[in-house]
Protein backbone atom coordinates (compact mmCIF):
# COMPACT_ATOMS: atom_id res chain seq x y z
CA UNK A 1 0.00 0.00 0.00
CA UNK A 2 1.61 3.26 -1.12
CA UNK A 3 0.60 6.72 -0.18
CA UNK A 4 1.31 8.92 -2.72
CA UNK A 5 2.15 11.95 -0.54
CA UNK A 6 5.00 9.82 0.72
CA UNK A 7 5.95 9.11 -2.71
CA UNK A 8 6.28 12.41 -3.40
CA UNK A 9 7.77 13.75 -0.45
CA UNK A 10 10.55 10.63 -0.55
CA UNK A 11 11.39 10.79 -4.54
CA UNK A 12 10.01 13.61 -6.18
CA UNK A 13 9.59 16.53 -3.99
CA UNK A 14 8.43 19.15 -6.82
CA UNK A 15 5.84 16.37 -8.29
CA UNK A 16 2.77 18.86 -7.20
CA UNK A 17 4.33 21.75 -8.30
CA UNK A 18 2.25 24.01 -10.92
CA UNK A 19 -0.79 22.26 -10.20
CA UNK A 20 -4.46 23.39 -8.76
CA UNK A 21 -6.00 22.12 -6.46
CA UNK A 22 -8.34 20.23 -9.01
CA UNK A 23 -5.57 18.77 -10.40
CA UNK A 24 -3.97 17.86 -7.30
CA UNK A 25 -7.06 15.87 -6.64
CA UNK A 26 -7.65 14.30 -10.38
CA UNK A 27 -3.35 12.80 -9.64
CA UNK A 28 -4.38 11.60 -6.38
CA UNK A 29 -7.09 9.32 -7.70
CA UNK A 30 -5.05 8.49 -10.64
CA UNK A 31 -2.47 6.95 -8.16
CA UNK A 32 -4.49 4.33 -6.98
CA UNK A 33 -3.11 2.95 -3.69
CA UNK A 34 -1.77 -0.46 -4.44
CA UNK A 35 -2.17 -0.39 -7.81
CA UNK A 36 -3.45 1.60 -10.91
CA UNK A 37 -5.65 -0.57 -13.14
CA UNK A 38 -6.85 2.29 -15.14
CA UNK A 39 -4.45 4.95 -14.82
CA UNK A 40 -4.84 6.30 -18.40
CA UNK A 41 -8.95 6.78 -18.39
CA UNK A 42 -8.33 9.30 -15.32
CA UNK A 43 -5.46 11.47 -16.36
CA UNK A 44 -6.70 15.19 -16.59
CA UNK A 45 -8.27 16.37 -19.90
CA UNK A 46 -5.28 18.55 -20.90
CA UNK A 47 -3.12 15.35 -21.19
CA UNK A 48 -6.05 13.24 -23.76
CA UNK A 49 -4.31 14.99 -26.93
CA UNK A 50 -0.52 14.66 -26.03
CA UNK A 51 1.08 11.73 -27.94
CA UNK A 52 1.84 8.64 -26.21
CA UNK A 53 5.68 9.02 -26.96
CA UNK A 54 5.27 12.60 -25.08
CA UNK A 55 3.70 10.93 -21.63
CA UNK A 56 5.55 8.95 -18.78
CA UNK A 57 4.91 5.26 -19.36
CA UNK A 58 5.73 2.43 -16.75
CA UNK A 59 7.16 -0.80 -18.34
CA UNK A 60 8.44 -3.95 -17.15
CA UNK A 61 11.98 -5.22 -18.06
CA UNK A 62 11.54 -8.94 -19.10
CA UNK A 63 7.73 -9.35 -18.69
CA UNK A 64 7.34 -12.83 -18.80
CA UNK A 65 10.39 -13.64 -17.19
CA UNK A 66 8.59 -14.60 -13.99
CA UNK A 67 8.08 -18.17 -15.64
CA UNK A 68 11.15 -19.49 -16.51
CA UNK A 69 11.65 -23.29 -16.54
CA UNK A 70 14.55 -24.60 -14.07
CA UNK A 71 14.47 -27.46 -16.23
CA UNK A 72 15.17 -25.98 -19.81
CA UNK A 73 18.65 -26.02 -21.30
CA UNK A 74 20.15 -22.05 -21.69
CA UNK A 75 19.72 -20.57 -24.74
CA UNK A 76 21.77 -20.96 -27.73
CA UNK A 77 22.94 -17.19 -28.60
CA UNK A 78 24.48 -17.93 -24.29
CA UNK A 79 28.17 -17.55 -24.68
CA UNK A 80 29.65 -20.98 -25.75
CA UNK A 81 31.26 -21.81 -23.03
CA UNK A 82 27.97 -21.53 -20.56
CA UNK A 83 26.68 -23.87 -23.04
CA UNK A 84 29.20 -26.24 -22.69
CA UNK A 85 28.66 -26.12 -18.86
CA UNK A 86 25.16 -26.81 -18.77
CA UNK A 87 25.40 -30.21 -20.93
CA UNK A 88 27.82 -31.16 -18.15
CA UNK A 89 26.39 -29.63 -14.96
CA UNK A 90 23.26 -28.79 -15.91
CA UNK A 91 22.46 -29.16 -12.04
CA UNK A 92 24.36 -25.70 -11.52
CA UNK A 93 24.36 -23.74 -14.17
CA UNK A 94 20.04 -23.70 -14.79
CA UNK A 95 19.23 -22.73 -11.28
CA UNK A 96 22.25 -20.61 -11.27
CA UNK A 97 20.91 -18.86 -14.71
CA UNK A 98 17.14 -18.90 -13.18
CA UNK A 99 18.38 -16.68 -9.96
CA UNK A 100 19.84 -14.08 -11.93
CA UNK A 101 17.51 -14.42 -15.07
CA UNK A 102 14.25 -13.55 -12.88
CA UNK A 103 13.21 -10.18 -13.25
CA UNK A 104 9.58 -10.21 -12.50
CA UNK A 105 7.71 -12.11 -10.09
CA UNK A 106 3.96 -11.08 -11.84
CA UNK A 107 1.38 -12.63 -14.06
CA UNK A 108 1.10 -10.16 -16.95
CA UNK A 109 -2.07 -9.04 -15.74
CA UNK A 110 -0.84 -8.56 -12.26
CA UNK A 111 1.85 -5.88 -14.16
CA UNK A 112 -1.24 -4.05 -15.78
CA UNK A 113 -3.35 -3.65 -12.63
CA UNK A 114 -0.01 -2.13 -11.10
CA UNK A 115 0.12 0.41 -13.80
CA UNK A 116 2.73 -1.43 -16.38
CA UNK A 117 1.59 -0.30 -20.09
CA UNK A 118 5.14 -1.42 -21.68
CA UNK A 119 5.83 -4.90 -22.15
CA UNK A 120 9.13 -6.37 -23.23
CA UNK A 121 8.22 -9.86 -24.32
CA UNK A 122 11.73 -11.46 -25.62
CA UNK A 123 10.27 -14.41 -27.89
CA UNK A 124 11.86 -17.99 -28.68
CA UNK A 125 11.56 -21.20 -29.82
CA UNK A 126 12.36 -24.39 -27.53
CA UNK A 127 15.19 -26.92 -28.99
CA UNK A 128 12.15 -29.58 -28.12
CA UNK A 129 8.79 -27.48 -27.81
CA UNK A 130 7.06 -28.52 -31.34
CA UNK A 131 5.39 -25.59 -33.31
CA UNK A 132 4.69 -23.69 -29.92
CA UNK A 133 6.71 -20.44 -29.55
CA UNK A 134 7.29 -19.61 -25.28
CA UNK A 135 9.50 -16.33 -24.30
CA UNK A 136 12.65 -16.68 -23.11
CA UNK A 137 16.15 -14.79 -20.83
CA UNK A 138 18.69 -16.41 -20.26
CA UNK A 139 16.90 -19.95 -20.18
CA UNK A 140 13.04 -20.59 -21.63
CA UNK A 141 9.50 -19.95 -19.96
CA UNK A 142 7.02 -22.29 -19.02
CA UNK A 143 3.99 -20.43 -20.05
CA UNK A 144 3.64 -20.22 -24.30
CA UNK A 145 3.41 -16.76 -26.48
CA UNK A 146 -0.36 -17.67 -27.26
CA UNK A 147 -1.32 -18.19 -23.43
CA UNK A 148 0.20 -14.57 -22.49
CA UNK A 149 -1.42 -12.67 -25.11
CA UNK A 150 -4.61 -14.53 -24.82
CA UNK A 151 -4.29 -13.35 -20.89
CA UNK A 152 -3.39 -9.88 -21.82
CA UNK A 153 -6.40 -9.70 -24.42
CA UNK A 154 -8.61 -10.56 -21.69
CA UNK A 155 -6.96 -7.72 -19.26
CA UNK A 156 -7.81 -5.41 -22.00
CA UNK A 157 -11.84 -6.06 -22.56
CA UNK A 158 -12.36 -5.45 -19.02
CA UNK A 159 -10.05 -1.93 -19.46
CA UNK A 160 -11.34 -0.88 -22.43
CA UNK A 161 -9.54 2.80 -22.15
CA UNK A 162 -6.26 1.09 -21.43
CA UNK A 163 -3.51 1.25 -23.99
CA UNK A 164 -0.38 -1.00 -23.56
CA UNK A 165 2.42 -1.21 -25.77
CA UNK A 166 4.16 -4.34 -26.46
CA UNK A 167 7.58 -4.68 -27.92
CA UNK A 168 8.13 -8.43 -29.22
CA UNK A 169 11.32 -9.32 -30.02
CA UNK A 170 14.97 -11.61 -30.07
CA UNK A 171 13.21 -13.97 -31.22
CA UNK A 172 15.51 -16.43 -30.55
CA UNK A 173 15.54 -19.47 -33.33
CA UNK A 174 12.17 -18.22 -34.89
CA UNK A 175 11.67 -19.11 -38.49
CA UNK A 176 10.53 -16.90 -41.39
CA UNK A 177 7.36 -19.77 -40.82
CA UNK A 178 7.09 -18.80 -37.37
CA UNK A 179 7.18 -15.09 -38.38
CA UNK A 180 4.32 -15.57 -40.38
CA UNK A 181 2.42 -17.56 -37.46
CA UNK A 182 3.27 -15.11 -34.53
CA UNK A 183 1.79 -11.93 -36.45
CA UNK A 184 -1.18 -13.12 -37.84
CA UNK A 185 -1.94 -14.64 -34.46
CA UNK A 186 -1.49 -11.77 -33.18
CA UNK A 187 -3.21 -9.28 -35.90
CA UNK A 188 -6.22 -11.70 -35.56
CA UNK A 189 -6.46 -12.07 -32.12
CA UNK A 190 -6.35 -7.87 -31.21
CA UNK A 191 -7.90 -6.99 -34.67
CA UNK A 192 -9.31 -3.88 -34.38
CA UNK A 193 -7.67 -2.67 -31.04
CA UNK A 194 -4.65 -2.58 -32.79
CA UNK A 195 -3.21 0.96 -33.28
CA UNK A 196 -1.83 1.17 -37.08
CA UNK A 197 1.78 2.90 -37.07
CA UNK A 198 0.81 5.26 -39.73
CA UNK A 199 -1.24 7.18 -36.82
CA UNK A 200 0.16 9.53 -34.39
CA UNK A 201 -1.49 7.70 -30.98
CA UNK A 202 -2.86 9.80 -28.50
CA UNK A 203 -5.52 8.83 -25.47
CA UNK A 204 -8.40 10.85 -26.84
CA UNK A 205 -7.53 9.67 -30.63
CA UNK A 206 -7.02 5.87 -29.42
CA UNK A 207 -10.42 5.63 -27.57
CA UNK A 208 -12.11 7.21 -30.15
CA UNK A 209 -11.48 4.11 -32.43
CA UNK A 210 -11.57 1.56 -29.90
CA UNK A 211 -7.90 0.78 -30.18
CA UNK A 212 -5.76 -0.30 -27.02
CA UNK A 213 -2.81 -2.62 -28.44
CA UNK A 214 0.91 -0.67 -30.07
CA UNK A 215 2.75 -3.74 -31.33
CA UNK A 216 6.90 -3.20 -31.73
CA UNK A 217 7.99 -6.09 -33.70
CA UNK A 218 11.77 -6.38 -34.03
CA UNK A 219 11.65 -7.92 -37.60
CA UNK A 220 11.61 -4.94 -40.19
CA UNK A 221 10.18 -7.49 -43.38
CA UNK A 222 7.11 -8.63 -41.36
CA UNK A 223 6.57 -4.47 -40.61
CA UNK A 224 6.91 -3.60 -43.91
CA UNK A 225 4.39 -6.15 -44.66
CA UNK A 226 1.89 -5.40 -41.92
CA UNK A 227 0.91 -1.50 -41.17
CA UNK A 228 -0.55 -2.47 -37.93
CA UNK A 229 2.98 -3.58 -36.74
CA UNK A 230 5.21 -0.84 -35.68
CA UNK A 231 9.72 -0.99 -35.82
CA UNK A 232 11.59 -1.89 -33.02
CA UNK A 233 11.27 0.91 -30.12
CA UNK A 234 14.76 2.11 -28.95
CA UNK A 235 15.70 0.39 -25.26
CA UNK A 236 18.11 2.37 -23.24
CA UNK A 237 19.89 0.42 -20.83
CA UNK A 238 23.62 0.67 -19.26
CA UNK A 239 24.62 -3.34 -18.95
CA UNK A 240 25.93 -2.25 -15.47
CA UNK A 241 25.06 -3.56 -12.08
CA UNK A 242 26.17 -0.31 -10.34
CA UNK A 243 23.08 2.28 -10.57
CA UNK A 244 25.09 5.20 -10.31
CA UNK A 245 26.76 3.73 -13.92
CA UNK A 246 23.12 2.99 -14.70
CA UNK A 247 21.86 6.36 -14.19
CA UNK A 248 24.90 8.61 -15.42
CA UNK A 249 24.82 6.31 -18.58
CA UNK A 250 20.44 7.47 -19.13
CA UNK A 251 21.79 10.71 -18.63
CA UNK A 252 24.39 11.10 -21.48
CA UNK A 253 22.26 9.08 -23.69
CA UNK A 254 19.40 12.22 -22.85
CA UNK A 255 21.88 15.07 -23.63
CA UNK A 256 22.69 13.01 -26.95
CA UNK A 257 18.78 14.16 -27.69
CA UNK A 258 15.71 11.70 -27.90
CA UNK A 259 14.13 9.73 -30.57
CA UNK A 260 11.24 11.22 -32.39
CA UNK A 261 8.85 8.41 -31.26
CA UNK A 262 8.37 5.46 -28.93
CA UNK A 263 11.36 5.06 -26.32
CA UNK A 264 12.69 3.21 -23.37
CA UNK A 265 14.93 4.41 -20.43
CA UNK A 266 16.15 1.22 -18.92
CA UNK A 267 16.62 0.97 -14.81
CA UNK A 268 17.29 -2.38 -14.96
CA UNK A 269 20.65 -3.49 -13.42
CA UNK A 270 23.07 -6.03 -15.69
CA UNK A 271 25.08 -8.69 -14.12
CA UNK A 272 27.76 -10.27 -15.56
CA UNK A 273 30.00 -13.66 -15.00
CA UNK A 274 32.69 -12.07 -12.87
CA UNK A 275 29.65 -10.59 -10.56
CA UNK A 276 27.82 -13.54 -10.24
CA UNK A 277 30.88 -15.83 -9.08
CA UNK A 278 31.81 -12.64 -6.73
CA UNK A 279 28.52 -13.17 -5.15
CA UNK A 280 27.39 -16.33 -4.40
CA UNK A 281 24.47 -15.65 -2.24
CA UNK A 282 22.72 -12.79 -4.08
CA UNK A 283 20.84 -12.98 -6.60
CA UNK A 284 18.99 -10.72 -9.25
CA UNK A 285 16.33 -9.09 -6.68
CA UNK A 286 18.43 -8.73 -3.98
CA UNK A 287 20.81 -6.64 -6.16
CA UNK A 288 17.36 -4.37 -7.65
CA UNK A 289 16.76 -3.97 -3.98
CA UNK A 290 19.42 -2.12 -2.97
CA UNK A 291 19.39 0.15 -6.20
CA UNK A 292 15.58 0.83 -6.20
CA UNK A 293 16.08 3.83 -3.94
CA UNK A 294 19.01 5.65 -6.17
CA UNK A 295 17.25 4.72 -8.99
CA UNK A 296 13.61 5.62 -7.98
CA UNK A 297 14.82 9.21 -6.96
CA UNK A 298 16.52 9.59 -10.19
CA UNK A 299 13.30 8.93 -12.02
CA UNK A 300 11.27 10.92 -10.11
CA UNK A 301 13.36 14.43 -11.51
CA UNK A 302 12.73 13.22 -14.72
CA UNK A 303 10.05 15.06 -16.80
CA UNK A 304 7.94 13.63 -20.02
CA UNK A 305 7.80 15.21 -23.05
CA UNK A 306 9.00 16.23 -26.46
CA UNK A 307 12.43 18.42 -25.16
CA UNK A 308 15.53 16.69 -25.76
CA UNK A 309 15.39 14.94 -22.10
CA UNK A 310 11.91 14.14 -21.93
CA UNK A 311 11.36 10.36 -21.00
CA UNK A 312 8.57 8.60 -22.73
CA UNK A 313 9.01 4.75 -21.30
CA UNK A 314 10.61 4.12 -18.05
CA UNK A 315 11.39 0.14 -17.74
CA UNK A 316 12.37 -1.61 -14.21
CA UNK A 317 13.05 -5.40 -13.03
CA UNK A 318 10.62 -6.54 -9.98
CA UNK A 319 7.93 -3.56 -10.71
CA UNK A 320 6.23 -4.62 -7.64
CA UNK A 321 8.18 -4.37 -4.98
CA UNK A 322 7.98 -0.17 -5.21
CA UNK A 323 6.36 2.62 -5.88
CA UNK A 324 7.92 3.07 -9.23
CA UNK A 325 4.45 2.48 -11.36
CA UNK A 326 2.80 5.46 -9.58
CA UNK A 327 5.61 7.20 -9.59
CA UNK A 328 6.14 7.23 -13.31
CA UNK A 329 2.50 7.51 -13.97
CA UNK A 330 2.72 11.09 -11.64
CA UNK A 331 5.42 12.18 -13.50
CA UNK A 332 2.81 13.27 -16.38
CA UNK A 333 1.44 16.04 -14.15
CA UNK A 334 4.39 17.71 -14.71
CA UNK A 335 3.11 18.55 -18.17
CA UNK A 336 0.33 20.49 -17.10
CA UNK A 337 2.34 23.59 -15.74
CA UNK A 338 4.05 23.49 -19.27
CA UNK A 339 0.03 22.43 -21.41
CA UNK A 340 -2.26 25.54 -21.67
CA UNK A 341 -5.44 25.58 -20.61
CA UNK A 342 -8.22 24.10 -23.34
CA UNK A 343 -10.98 26.37 -23.96
CA UNK A 344 -14.76 23.61 -22.94
CA UNK A 345 -17.29 25.73 -24.02
CA UNK A 346 -19.12 23.90 -26.02
CA UNK A 347 -20.45 24.45 -29.56
CA UNK A 348 -24.25 25.90 -28.34
CA UNK A 349 -22.85 27.36 -24.92
CA UNK A 350 -23.92 31.14 -24.18
CA UNK A 351 -20.91 33.73 -24.97
CA UNK A 352 -21.23 35.17 -21.84
CA UNK A 353 -19.65 32.50 -19.87
CA UNK A 354 -16.69 32.72 -21.09
CA UNK A 355 -14.65 35.88 -20.60
CA UNK A 356 -12.39 36.85 -23.33
CA UNK A 357 -12.07 34.06 -25.25
CA UNK A 358 -12.02 34.30 -29.20
CA UNK A 359 -15.30 32.46 -29.27
CA UNK A 360 -16.96 35.63 -27.11
CA UNK A 361 -17.30 39.38 -27.83
CA UNK A 362 -14.20 40.74 -28.03
CA UNK A 363 -12.88 42.39 -24.83
CA UNK A 364 -9.56 42.82 -23.03
CA UNK A 365 -6.82 40.93 -24.73
CA UNK A 366 -8.49 39.80 -27.80
CA UNK A 367 -10.04 43.09 -28.37
CA UNK A 368 -6.33 43.98 -28.97
CA UNK A 369 -5.61 41.81 -31.49
CA UNK A 370 -8.53 42.12 -33.30
CA UNK A 371 -7.55 45.99 -33.58
CA UNK A 372 -5.98 47.37 -36.55
CA UNK A 373 -3.46 49.20 -34.76
CA UNK A 374 -1.11 45.97 -35.48
CA UNK A 375 2.19 48.18 -33.64
CA UNK A 376 -0.02 49.02 -30.52
CA UNK A 377 1.69 47.44 -27.11
CA UNK A 378 0.00 43.66 -26.52
CA UNK A 379 -1.25 43.34 -22.85
CA UNK A 380 0.95 41.51 -20.45
CA UNK A 381 -1.28 38.42 -20.09
CA UNK A 382 -2.00 37.72 -24.14
CA UNK A 383 -1.52 34.26 -24.90
CA UNK A 384 -2.12 31.67 -27.35
CA UNK A 385 -5.50 30.46 -27.82
CA UNK A 386 -5.84 26.86 -27.80
CA UNK A 387 -9.82 26.97 -28.43
CA UNK A 388 -10.54 23.51 -30.37
CA UNK A 389 -13.19 25.72 -32.18
CA UNK A 390 -10.46 28.33 -33.00
CA UNK A 391 -9.43 27.47 -37.14
CA UNK A 392 -7.08 30.49 -37.11
CA UNK A 393 -3.08 29.63 -36.08
CA UNK A 394 -2.86 33.40 -35.34
CA UNK A 395 -6.05 34.01 -32.95
CA UNK A 396 -5.06 34.05 -29.57
CA UNK A 397 -6.86 35.10 -26.39
CA UNK A 398 -6.60 34.59 -22.50
CA UNK A 399 -9.13 31.86 -21.51
CA UNK A 400 -11.60 32.18 -18.14
CA UNK A 401 -14.26 29.63 -18.18
CA UNK A 402 -17.22 30.41 -16.19
CA UNK A 403 -17.96 27.81 -13.62
CA UNK A 404 -21.28 26.52 -14.98
CA UNK A 405 -19.48 25.13 -18.26
CA UNK A 406 -16.59 22.70 -16.22
CA UNK A 407 -17.21 19.51 -17.37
Amino acid sequence: MFDISRIAKKYNSDLFTGMNMEDEERLTLTLQVGGNPDWMSRLPERLLDVPLWNLAIPGSHDSMSFCLDVSSPVLRSQPCLLRVIDRLFPCWTRPCVYRWATTQQSVLSDQCDLGIRFLDLRIARKPAGGSKLFFAHGIYTLISVKEALDELATWLDAHPKEIVVISCSHFESLTDEDHFHLTDYIITLFGKKLCSSQDIPTLRSCWSRGQQVIVSYGNQQMVLQHPELWTGIPYWYADSADPKKVIAYLEDQQHRGRPAGFYVSGLNLTEDAAYVLLHPLQDMRKMTTRALSLLLRWAGEQRPGRQAGGVNILCCDFVDISPFCSLVIGLNHKLLAATPPVCSMPPRASRSHVIGCCHSKPTGDQAWENTSNSDSPRPASYQPCHCPQNKMTTSMCNVTVGRSLKR
